[in-house]
């Protein structure tokens, strides 16, 4: 299968030594730097603030960013947690997807800065995007928001916190989500599966690249010990969140993420599953490509219905 001509922007990245983090977070700063602003018109239609909310017991404080729609009630909270294979990122990294949600959703977005990777190893930032779903279902009432509709979701290595957060908050019978939304998430640290095998070399995400992820977040040969860490790991998949579930079909990510979205399936979760021919991992990053414009409007239809669902 051929790359999508619109995203062979993608092919020609040339990703660091994911093994060594100063590299990485020294790349993605650089890249950050020469990227034009998510928006030239960031607070259009939007209330920006940022804040700082009760982290897990005996851990600090979590940093929050959140985006209103302006003028009107949001129909819905999404909790979002960024990317960044756990080792890198903070507010800024996906700015230009939460402005996205906000106003083409119509939900108030709190992007979650949780703790990186290989400092704060497993459980610390999925622990912190716990708390923040928590603090949020807590403070609805502040926050002008209902209690009943909060949806979780994220990209990549926020894509595996939010399934793990899924799971928790039914563990835990913390809030429950309207909607667990992940996309080309990372979920198995077996990493055995068939595209995981296929997909070895540069360019784009590749296997060795996210055998060192796992092993920044939870240490030693980065096997899972638990669910919460690697929720393919799960035995017991019902009664979690419904799902709205991207994989894309380059991606060594993708089978994984599609046997996830089975598994849901079997345990009578509801499950949205779209699967981007062409796609490389990170399809969405590329502005006014056809699939970037599909993968949005797909999540702002699935969350609006999340909320509406909710009603019934």
């Amino acid at each position: 299968m051929e790359v999508d001509p619109e995203l062979s922007a993608l092919a020609q990245m040339v990703f660091p030594d994911f093994g060594d983090v100063a590299a990485v977070r020294a790349w993605q700063k650089a890249m950050s730097d020469a990227a034009p602003p998510a928006t030239a018109d960031r607070g259009k239609g939007l209330e920006i603030s940022d804040r700082r909310v009760p982290g897990p017991p005996g851990a600090p404080e979590v940093p929050v960013r959140l985006y209103r729609p302006a003028g009107s009630s949001a129909i819905g909270t999404l909790v979002y947690i960024h990317g960044g294979s756990t080792i890198m990122g903070g507010l800024d990294i996906d700015e230009w997807a939460c402005l996205r949600y906000a106003r083409e959703a119509g939900v108030l977005v709190v992007s979650v800065d949780y703790r990186l990777a290989p400092e704060h190893r497993f459980p610390a930032g999925v622990e912190d995007c716990y708390a923040a779903l928590t603090w949020v279902a807590g403070a609805a009432a502040e926050l002008g928001v209902d209690a009943g509709k909060i949806a979780l979701g994220g990209s990549s290595a926020g894509g595996l916190f939010a399934a793990a957060v899924a799971l928790m908050s039914r563990d835990r019978r913390g809030p429950k989500p309207v909607l667990q939304m992940l996309h080309y998430p990372a979920l198995d640290d077996r990493m055995d599966a068939p595209s995981m095998q296929t997909f070895i070399k540069p360019p784009f995400l590749t296997r060795a690249v996210v055998g060192h992820m796992w092993r920044h977040y939870l240490g030693g040969a980065g096997i899972a010990t638990s669910p919460y860490a690697a929720p393919a790991r799960a035995t017991d998949l019902s009664n979690v969140a419904p799902a709205y579930i991207e994989a894309g079909a380059l991606d060594p990510l993708r089978d994984e993420t599609i046997a996830y979205a089975l598994r849901l399936m079997q345990a009578d979760v509801p499950v949205d599953l779209s699967v981007f021919p062409g796609a490389p991992h990170a399809y969405d990053v590329v502005p006014g490509a056809a699939v970037t414009e599909r993968a949005f409007a797909g999540r702002a239809r699935a969350l609006r219905r999340a909320m509406k669902w909710c009603e019934l």
